[in-house]
């Protein structure tokens, strides 16, 4: 969608284009009381810093839609075919990081009660299972600032993708 159709939209329909990005509503909505904007960048800009800080429910919101590192989702949804693309680094074929990241992915949710967050984007498999272990050691209060980090980046990279100049 191009940046003039989006800044246009009716609110409804403004947060309805960008929910595929980040599923919390403060953020959507905020996002798009924010148009119009002049450009993809000053766009970019309130999507990174607006909603600041999310609540625990809104990550926990957020969350519930992210598969597990290394799951590619089957849904026909926009946010569904953003996450394979983002997970492309992860070749399910590497059956040894493959058996790592789902071991790795368990250990994560055993210790923090919620699904493992990263940006895959741009990212190998080898780089993010590195990533899963190095956050395995933090605290859940130094992994609750990293994954509101996560999510952010990932809306920005989402937001580039759904919207244009």
């Amino acid at each position: 969608m191009q940046l003039a159709a989006f800044n246009a939209l009716n609110r409804g329909d403004a947060v309805a284009a960008l929910r595929p990005c980040l599923d919390v509503d403060r953020w959507l909505e905020q996002v798009a009381d924010a148009r119009p904007f002049p450009s993809l960048q000053a766009l970019m800009d309130v999507a990174r810093t607006t909603a600041n800080p999310f609540t625990n429910a809104e990550v926990q919101q957020a969350l519930s839609h992210h598969p597990r590192i290394g799951e590619r989702p089957t849904a026909k949804s926009a946010e569904a075919s953003m996450s394979r693309s983002e997970q492309a680094g992860v070749d399910p074929a590497d059956v040894e990081v493959a058996r790592e990241l789902a071991e790795g992915n368990r250990q994560y949710e055993e210790k923090f009660g919620q699904v493992f967050l990263i940006r895959a984007a741009g990212r190998t498999a080898s780089e993010i299972l590195a990533a899963l272990r190095q956050r395995l050691t933090h605290t859940p209060d130094q992994e609750q600032a990293i994954i509101a980090q996560q999510l952010r980046e990932i809306a920005v990279l989402r937001v580039e993708g759904v919207i244009s100049e």
